[in-house]
């Protein structure tokens, strides 16, 4: 299976990270939750597979279209 880049969908916070490198995900299963502007938006699996790498810790500002997190 290839690698599948997770992009954020807004530039604002890291608030908190769901799932570790590792972990088995679902597709649409929450792998981190941003802050942006006092809302929660949860970045979700695109695809079913492992999570490879995160690439932002809790509390990290994020652009929006940066790349957070790698599933495969």
């Amino acid at each position: 299976m290839a690698d599948t880049p997770i992009e954020s969908i807004v530039t604002g916070v890291v608030w908190k990270i769901e799932k570790q490198a590792g972990e088995s995900v679902a597709e649409g299963d929450v792998i981190m939750i941003m802050e942006s502007m006092k809302m929660e938006i949860p970045i979700e699996a695109p695809v079913a597979g492992t999570v490879k790498s995160l690439s932002v810790k809790e509390t990290e500002s994020v652009s929006e279209g940066q790349v957070v997190a790698v599933v495969g």
